[in-house]
């Protein structure tokens, strides 16, 4: 077994990322087209996937994101994809073409890590997502750390203005996860709430009754 860090580096500069990338969605669609058919509830299961920088630029992007769909069956409003704000800033004008026709496919946007980068927040209101994700290196403090706290509030803030809505990623303890609701943060994903692990033992998480109508992630 490889940690991400260990082959996502080479697959971006090789380009495997794009079929490798492809995959994962296939994937990812029919598991929660499954998922969602043996444990309907209100909203329905939501699945989070990862695009990188690679599969941004990738012109047939969009085509083989519908054809995903279509092929699994999954409506476009149960799939979230992820893009982290260091690939948005870096074109922000191909970058909001590219979003807008993923956007009509019906989908939602999450800008992953934000407030990590050193640039305007004026590309936000030209790009078309749903989500912002606060970096895990602000919520890790959240609880003890009020400079923390006060940039996650403002991002929570900033996304409630622009007619988003915050996601708090890396949440580990009940504190954090506490405080995040006080600051008005409805969303969060980390191992407070379930750690990484096969499809299989996901399943059997659901079936033992102890999922949320908390979003989970596909990270």
């Amino acid at each position: 077994m490889l940690p991400p860090s260990a082959f996502v580096p080479l697959a971006e500069e090789t380009g495997l990322i794009v079929p490798i990338g492809l995959r994962v969605l296939g994937e990812a669609c029919r598991r929660a087209k499954e998922w969602q058919e043996r444990f309907p509830g209100v909203p329905p299961l939501v699945m989070c996937v990862n695009l990188s920088a690679r599969q941004l630029r990738d012109p047939e992007l969009v085509s083989d994101v519908a054809r995903v769909l279509e092929e699994t069956g999954l409506d476009p409003a149960s799939l979230d994809l992820e893009i982290t704000e260091s690939v948005l800033v870096r074109d922000t004008e191909a970058s909001v073409v590219v979003l807008d026709r993923l956007r009509g496919l019906g989908l939602n946007l999450i800008v992953d890590d934000f407030g990590t980068e050193y640039s305007s927040l004026s590309y936000l209101k030209r790009l078309p997502v749903n989500f912002l994700k606060t970096d895990r290196s602000f919520v890790a403090g959240i609880d003890k750390d009020a400079k923390d706290e006060a940039i996650v509030s403002s991002v929570v803030g900033l996304a409630s203005s622009l007619g988003m809505a915050a996601i708090a990623e890396g949440v580990e303890s009940a504190g954090q996860a506490a405080r995040l609701h006080e600051l008005g943060c409805g969303l969060a994903q980390g191992f407070y709430f379930g750690k990484p692990r096969p499809a299989e033992e996901v399943l059997q998480w659901l079936a033992d009754g102890r999922a949320t109508t908390k979003r989970s992630s596909d990270d």
